[in-house]
Order: C-alpha cells, then structure tokens, then sequence
C-alpha cells in the first residue's frame, strides 16, 4: 500500500469516526501532495510525499515557535496535534546513537577530514536519513562530530 492509499483510508476513516482535526490535517496534506504533483506535472512517490509531510511538520514548527512568542499556547497545542498526526506516516525515527552512525560511515566514504567537507558529508548522508531524522539535527550532529574527528 502506497502512502497516498494509506492517507486516503485514513481520511475516510476519521471522517466516519468524527475526528475533525486528523480530517483537517490528512485534507490539507493531500492539498499539499495534489500542488505538488501538479507542479511536477506526474504521480508523487513515497519519498517525495515524505519530503511534502516533513516540510509540513517544519511549518508546524515555526508555527509553535511564533505562537508561543505570542502566548497563544490553545494555538500551540493545537500546532502540536497536528505533528503527532502528520509523524505517524513518516518512517521510524533514528535514535541519536543511529544517527552518529551513519554520520561516522558517509565520513569515512566521502573522506572527510575537516569541517570544510561537511557539505560533501550532508549531500552524501541526507538521502539516507530522509525523512527518519531532520536536517537540523542532522546538521548539528555532522558538525559535531566533524568538529571532534579534527581534534
């Protein structure tokens, strides 16, 4: 079953169950996934609709940051929701300890010795982890450890 299969079930079945805020958000990503397959003028696949469902979670992010400046925290919570929905179709997440493995791994394939590399490194490990763990996690462990493999 393909992930676009799989959110229509699911709408249909929050529908029938009367959960407003699951229909609202599986409606709004299918708007997000029909933009973007117009856009690209052919059917998503499963990686490109996890790039569509991370970059709604990242929305969702910068929404609760905002919010929470404004001390609107019903919109917060709200905000909050809507990601625990939208993670549910997202592969497992790494654990750190995943991460920094397979950070240490495209070190030693693309030969990264300083924090100069690490573009190489981030281009060579984010099709690996997409999806499982976010850039700027990503980002922060790949500097971390290139800062600690130059010391």
């Amino acid at each position: 079953m393909t992930l676009a299969d799989m959110l229509s079930g699911d709408l249909n079945e929050s529908l029938k169950a009367g959960n407003s805020i699951k229909s609202s958000v599986i409606r709004l990503l299918k708007s997000a996934i029909k933009y973007r397959e117009i856009e690209k003028k052919s059917p998503l696949s499963d990686d490109e609709i996890i790039e569509v469902i991370m970059s709604g979670i990242k929305q969702r992010r910068d929404s609760i940051e905002l919010f929470s400046k404004g001390g609107r925290n019903d919109l917060v919570e709200k905000e909050i929701a809507e990601i625990g929905i939208l993670q549910a179709y997202l592969p497992k997440p790494l654990t750190d300890e995943e991460l920094a493995g397979e950070v240490k791994a495209v070190m030693k394939e693309v030969g990264a010795t300083s924090v100069k590399d690490m573009g190489r490194v981030m281009k060579a490990l984010m099709p690996r982890v997409k999806g499982r763990a976010e850039g700027t996690k990503v980002s922060s462990i790949v500097k971390e450890l290139m800062d600690a493999a130059a010391h």
